[in-house]
Parts: structure tokens; sequence; C-alpha cells
């Protein structure tokens, strides 16, 4: 296979299909496919990373060593057993992903090297034990380069830098490269767009609208309010309240235990509000659902299992469409919601980076950009020498 073909832009016709990084994977050379195997393990055993997490960084290694090999995963584009990498990365995930320099210095615009990486040829590479011969800064660079011109958004070249640099940092610690190029490897600075939020207004029109309907006490309009209230109440990430078992929820001191990103465990207060719902929920309806394989979960399905990330989306999606003007938004922006609405009402960073379980401060002010934007259109709205 010539490294043409295998580094190429993507054919035409092929935009926006993904690679079948499963199959890519399968295809690398054996001793490459152990790193990849030992560094997976590295990151859900050791770091205690969240299973998309490690999906999608995995998925970027395969891509990254199945361009050192030559492997060309374009044939396997049409499958829809695919990774994700898309992977939310709101500092906890891949901290470090943004810098200052140019990611592809030395690469040309269709991201090939000059010399080349070693093409595929079914053995390891050139007598490297460890499947890692020629990883260096020109392979890294050139991936990028590929990435870029195969239309990826500086976003998502801005995380696969910053997933290149924790893998070669760890390959090169645990001996497997002589050197960590990722060193030297810089990434362009994302553009982090937040999702819209609800204005107050809105946010209480939507809780108003399930709280109606819980008054039937149908035990699924009951769930529906309680998970509504306690993620704008604390902002938690969707998978964080999926996760939440009965005892995590202390109603009396109106707190919950949540388990964030890497398994860090916080403490997050609710209001009165998501208490009486909370109290709703488990004195009249969970008993309803509740099965053999209910176990401990807080929130459950409609079968009685604990409830699914897909099911809390659907509901935050449809409770928010039956609002008039809203913006479209699943769980993650009803999060930005709390969090705007927590600055507007005069919060300070460190108590809002504590309250959403953000690894950095520099993710958390984020949002004093969409609160100044919006004061600003406040004023201008409103302000007699404002134009």
């Amino acid at each position: 296979m010539s490294s043409s073909t295998a580094r190429g832009r993507r054919p035409a016709g092929t935009a926006g299909r993904r690679t079948d990084l499963r199959r890519l994977r399968e295809r690398l050379p054996a001793r490459a496919a152990t790193v990849v195997d030992d560094y997976e393990r590295h990151l859900a055993s050791e770091r205690g990373l969240s299973e998309h997490t490690v999906r999608a960084y995995v998925g970027d290694v395969v891509s990254m060593l199945a361009f050192l090999h030559g492997l060309d995963g374009s044939e396997d584009a049409d499958s829809t057993d695919v990774v994700d990498s898309g992977a939310e990365s709101d500092g906890a995930g891949f901290e470090g992903a943004e810098s200052d320099g140019a990611a592809f210095d030395g690469a040309d615009s269709g991201g090939a090297r000059a010399d080349g990486p070693a093409t595929a040829s079914g053995d390891d590479t050139a007598g490297e034990p460890d499947g890692l011969g020629g990883l260096d800064i020109e392979v890294l660079r050139s991936w990028l380069a590929q990435q870029r011109g195969e239309g990826h958004s500086r976003t998502t070249l801005g995380r696969r830098a910053a997933s290149a640099r924790t893998f070669t940092a760890w390959a090169a610690d645990r001996g497997l490269l002589a050197t960590d190029p990722g060193l030297r490897l810089a990434a362009p600075k994302a553009h982090r767009r937040l999702p819209g939020v609800l204005r107050q207004e809105q946010a209480a029109d939507v809780l108003g609208a399930s709280a109606s309907g819980a008054e039937q006490e149908d035990p699924v309009a009951l769930r529906d309010h309680a998970l509504l209230e306690m993620l704008y109440a604390t902002g938690m990430r969707v998978a964080e309240l999926c996760a939440v078992d009965v005892d995590d929820a202390d109603l009396d001191s109106r707190l919950v235990r949540v388990f964030g990103k890497g398994s860090k465990e916080r403490m997050v207060p609710f209001g009165l509000p998501a208490e009486r719902a909370l109290r709703g929920w488990l004195d009249t309806a969970r008993g309803r659902l509740v099965t053999a394989s209910s176990g401990p979960a807080l929130f459950l399905g409609a079968r009685g299992g604990r409830i699914d990330q897909r099911t809390v989306r659907r509901v935050v999606h449809d409770a928010v469409e039956s609002v008039p003007g809203a913006a479209g938004m699943g769980p993650h922006g009803l999060r930005h919601t709390a969090a705007t609405h927590l600055l507007e009402g005069g919060a300070d960073l460190r108590s809002v980076q504590e309250l959403l379980g953000h690894a950095t401060l520099s993710t958390t002010q984020l949002y004093t950009h969409l609160t100044v934007e919006r004061l600003k259109a406040i004023h201008d709205r409103t302000h007699p020498r404002a134009q």
C-alpha cells in the first residue's frame, strides 16, 4: 500500500464518514496492537477515566498508529461499529489540549512527509520490539495535517493533539520510546463554543410544565420532573445523574454525592424544589417501577433498570421543546444553563468550578464570556445611550 493512498485526502463522496476504528485496530501489527491494549488498561485502571473518554483516547491512538504503519481505514468507513471521537472535553478528559503553537510545522498541506512513515508489511516495524519505531514529531505533525486535510475542526484537532501527547508521554515513561515527541507537538486554539442556554424565565417554564405533568402522579412523569429539577439544580453531567444511587441523595441536608470524571467524588447542594420533586418520586413512584434488576439506582427506566443516558436526553429535549422560544438542548445544555444562572446570580468562579466538577478553572471561565455577552445585549437593548 503506498503512502499516498494511506495518507492522502479522503476520496470524493466520503466526507463525513467515519473510519471503523475497531477494524483498523485489528489490522495493526501485533506488537503495536499489544501497546494499544496496555495503554487502554492504563487509562481505565490506573487513571480511572470514564469509558467514553477511554474510547476516545484509544480511538485517536489507533488512528495515529495506523498512520504510522501506512494503514488506510477508508475501506471500512461504512461500518456502523465506529468510535465516536467527539468525546466531551470540558477539562477532565483532555486537559491541556490547547496551545498557542501551530500543530503542523514541517508538514505539507496534504499531510505527507518526504520520507514517509513505515508502510504496512504485516510484520512489526523495522526491528522495533514495541511497534512504535519511527513515531517522531514529524509523524505526529503529518498525522494531524492529514486530519486537517480531511476537514476535521480545530476543536477535534486540538483534542487529538492532546491524545497524542498523553500517549507519547506514557510510552516514553514505559521505555517504549527513547524520547517523548509529544513534548514538541502544539495544537491550534480550539473554537470553544457553548451551546445555547435558557433564560431564567424559560427554565422556570420548563420545570413548571414538568411539575404540572407530575401532578397526575404517573410514575414516569414524577421521575422526569425529579431528574429535570436535579439536572438544573446541580448542573450534573448526564452520566453522573444516571450513576446516582438512592443513598447518594441526602434529602434532609439537600446534598447529593456525585462521582465525576475519573471517579472523582464531590458533594453538590440542591434546593427546595428539587428536594420536593425527589421526595415525590421516591415516596410515590419509584416503588411502582422497581424490579429485581433495579438495584440502588435513584432513577429507573420504565422497565425498572437504572435509567440510561439516552432516556435522560430524550426527557430533557422533549421538556425544553415544549416551551415556546426555548433553544433546543439536551442535558449538557441544561448544565450550561445552571452554570450561567449561578454566575448571573453572583456566584464566584471557584464555587461554580467545584459544583460542576471542572478539573480546571479555565473551563469554568467560559461561562463568564457568555454572561458578559448577555449583559452587553441587555445594555444595548435597554440603555438610552447604548447606541
